[in-house]
């Protein structure tokens, strides 16, 4: 009786820690759809909460958005380019390789999607894989002063000191 109730508290304190995580998902969603509303994110995808952060408001958003995708690193390629044409961002570079890289632009914004293989014993077992995503945004007016170290007396090449012996 002692080992059903302990197995029970832990299904119980585990399945809630699941709510917590997906309340997290559904809640950044939100914020990251009416802050970035026009540029889309896969629907599977979960967002990670540490390194994502995002400042402003509208078109003057700037920050990153770290992503788990469950599609792999072609499919979510294939979504961003034929999903970000429909709400006005223009590609101006991409490069694909072992990681996937593409830069967006629209309104003056920037928008850099960098997507990685995500390797898991998972996607070992199954013969798929994931991905991470990274998305960076920024907007030209995010950046008060684009030289603040100009100021200081800092040589740009320092001169190394001649030893003699």
């Amino acid at each position: 009786m002692k080992v059903l109730l302990k197995l029970l508290l832990v299904s119980l304190i585990l399945s809630s820690c699941s709510l917590f995580v997906d309340e997290y998902q559904r809640d950044q969603r939100k914020v990251i759809k009416y802050l970035l509303e026009d540029l889309p994110l896969p629907e599977d995808a979960s967002i990670v909460k540490v390194p994502t952060v995002l400042l402003g408001t509208g078109d003057a958003i700037s920050g990153r958005i770290t992503l788990i995708s469950q599609y792999s690193p072609a499919e979510n390629l294939i979504f961003y380019s034929n999903s970000t044409p429909q709400t006005g961002w223009t590609l101006v570079s991409s490069k694909v390789g072992k990681e996937i890289t593409m830069v967006y632009t629209k309104n003056g914004r920037f928008a850099t999607i960098v997507i990685t293989q995500r390797n898991s014993f998972r996607g070992l077992v199954e013969g798929s894989w994931a991905s991470d995503l990274v998305i960076s945004v920024v907007h030209p007016d995010s950046i008060a002063n684009p030289q603040p170290f100009s100021d200081l007396d800092y040589p740009i090449n320092p001169v190394p000191e001649t030893i003699i012996d």
